[in-house]
């Protein structure tokens, strides 16, 4: 993919824009991340009380939708919230939908069909 080309969605951020991992409000986990990619790899390693408060308050959906400006992943990440997911469930769930995004961002095959 010619970088010039390339997604907002798929570059590094600095710092001040990345995601911040908290399991509450005050509580850092340690955890960021300023790209898509480090931000999948990232929910596959937090705690999961920090995956399950921002899903809820709607901070992945926000931070994708304003920082990454991919509004077509907020949505996507939206909609998880109706579904009530929890622990690894919701883990394994915004894992998929992100790689699956990522994947086609990229021109990647996606193994699995919807």
């Amino acid at each position: 993919m010619n970088t010039e080309n390339m997604p907002k969605s798929l570059r590094t951020f600095p710092r001040e824009k990345a995601f911040y991992f908290f399991t509450s409000i005050g509580n850092y986990t340690g955890v960021s991340a300023a790209s898509l990619k480090e931000f999948v790899e990232r929910i596959n390693e937090v705690n999961v009380k920090s995956l399950e408060f921002h899903l809820y308050r709607g901070d992945f959906e926000k931070w994708i939708g304003e920082t990454l400006e991919d509004k077509e992943l907020a949505e996507d990440i939206r909609k998880l919230q109706k579904i009530s997911l929890t622990g690894d469930a919701l883990r394994n769930q915004l894992s998929m939908t992100i790689s699956k995004r990522v994947k086609r961002l990229t021109g990647q095959p996606y193994s699995t069909q919807s």
